[in-house]
């Protein structure tokens, strides 16, 4: 049998993926970290952005807002503040997301707007980069 570890993905609407793999890849606050089972004890902020789940020729992948990972040698916890399936993400509201962002920060008036339209930015930036990674490793693998 294949060495894997227990993944779980909670957010606030609660337990979206739990299972065991053999590798599991995240936007760390410092860049994207890869997760091998044994890996050593690692506690990060997450980015918005793509979490991939992979089990043998299967592979999950999840798009975050945001949120926490905690790396044990058996065990990796993403606790974050919204997830969603890669496949439940609508690309043109996702697109619709990011124009309305990108107007936002064209008229902000303070620095707190700002900050809430580059956060806003930065989420739809991820989930359509999250759709299109998707799209593409489908269309690799001849499922799409």
């Amino acid at each position: 049998m294949a060495v894997s570890m227990q993944v779980d993905i909670v957010s606030a609407e609660g337990l979206l993926f739990s299972g065991k793999a053999g590798m599991v890849f995240a936007q760390a606050a410092n860049g994207e970290v890869g997760i091998l089972p044994h890996h050593t004890q690692f506690l990060s902020q997450l980015k918005p952005g793509q979490v991939r789940v992979v089990s043998g020729d299967e592979e999950d992948n999840f798009y975050i807002s945001g949120g926490i990972i905690e790396i044990q040698p058996s065990v990796v916890t993403i606790l974050a503040d919204t997830a969603i399936r890669a496949e439940d993400l609508d690309h043109a509201a996702a697109e619709e997301s990011k124009r309305r962002a990108e107007e936002a920060m064209s008229q902000a008036k303070s620095d707190t707007d700002i900050a809430r339209a580059q956060v806003e930015l930065a989420e739809a930036v991820a989930q359509i980069q999250t759709i299109t990674k998707m799209r593409d490793r489908l269309h690799k693998t001849g499922l799409a």
